[in-house]
């Protein structure tokens, strides 16, 4: 019976360490605001930390992994763990590829997200990018290959100047 009091303290303890890493309103205004001005401008770029290939497991990325979208351009750096049906003989892009964007379509903001769907074909495979933004700045990308197995990502969109 003596323990009552004791998981009452520790429980307290837990919860009040869970609120002192979250945002101010005044900071997730401001990421909210930050993030659709990227967005707006079609320059910004997401920083990749973790993949979800279709096998093998997700897992967590370090290094500089990235896309960045530059009004008509698309830099793609992601590393690419998957099955491969028809890609050409010796050294392959995969999707380490700067190219022009064919189409790109963007559905403003509903309910706290944004997505955006963009095509290219950067001449080894037709990519569809699915990049979908949270307005904490949070990111899923979906990336649909012609070639190869789909894969995603997780990351966030660099907020810095």
């Amino acid at each position: 019976m003596k323990t009552y009091p004791i998981l009452i303290a520790l429980s307290l303890i837990l919860l009040g360490g869970c609120g002192a890493s979250r945002m101010t309103l005044e900071e997730q205004q401001a990421v909210a605001q930050k993030t659709n001005q990227n967005l707006d401008s079609r320059k910004f770029r997401i920083n990749v930390d973790y993949m979800m290939p279709r096998r093998g497991g997700a897992k967590s990325v370090f290094g500089s992994y990235h896309v960045t979208i530059d009004d008509t351009v698309i830099d793609s750096y992601l590393p690419y763990f998957g099955v491969a049906y028809r890609v050409p003989y010796g050294v392959a892009k995969v999707l380490n590829f700067k190219d022009d964007i064919e189409e790109y379509a963007d559905s403003g903001w509903n309910r706290g997200k944004r997505v955006i769907a963009l095509s290219t074909d950067n001449d080894e495979d037709f990519l569809v990018y699915t990049i979908t933004v949270y307005d904490n700045g949070t990111a899923e990308i979906q990336v649909r290959c012609r070639n190869r197995e789909d894969i995603g990502y997780r990351g966030s969109i660099a907020l810095e100047e």
